[in-house]
């Protein structure tokens, strides 16, 4: 332990183990630089666990959405779109939790595939299904529940619904 750091009591703090087994200190938060366990820390750490797991999900979103001809998140902008016709772009942003600039994107790709059309109200663009994009419903969802079939016989059903409920309710606490 070095010197520099500020400690509340001369003790050594109980241990914790993380579901990985690696060893956490139980203060290690209330210490300016808490000992890190290099052998263990990409287990460890929350960014890149999660990031990890973002690609992981996300191969396995490309392979069940490609019978829908679409990436998955643009799969999910036209479920959207197709639930709410005329639906504000400001809206589709908050509602994928993605920059107004990346939502432009996606838009204009669906557009480009005739899949939604746009309309300007003043300074708001208002996004609806086309005909086309309204029959590829279907193929979406099934896409959908495939991978959730998909995820869910690695995870356990309950286990995959918990696991997304509790990563959606950290994203919103670390927002705040």
């Amino acid at each position: 332990m070095s010197s520099n750091r500020s400690r509340t009591t001369s003790k050594r703090e109980p241990e914790s183990h993380n579901a990985t087994g690696s060893s956490l200190r139980a203060s290690s938060l209330n210490q300016s630089a808490p000992d890190i366990n290099t052998k263990n820390i990409l287990r460890d750490c929350l960014y890149f666990t999660a990031n990890a797991l973002a690609r992981t999900i996300s191969r396995l979103a490309d392979v069940e959405f490609r019978s829908t001809g679409l990436a998955p998140s643009h799969a999910f902008l036209l479920m959207l779109v197709i639930e709410s016709p005329g639906v504000a772009q400001k809206e589709l942003s908050r509602s994928l939790q993605l920059a107004p600039s990346t939502v432009t994107r996606m838009v204009d790709a669906l557009a480009a595939k005739k899949l939604v059309t746009r309309a300007i109200s003043g300074r708001t663009t208002m996004v609806s299904p086309t005909q086309k994009g309204k029959k590829l419903l279907p193929t979406i969802h099934e896409a959908w529940w495939s991978l959730r079939r998909s995820y869910c016989e690695k995870l356990g059903e309950v286990e995959g619904d918990e696991l997304a409920r509790r990563i959606d309710e950290a994203r919103a606490e670390l927002e705040d």
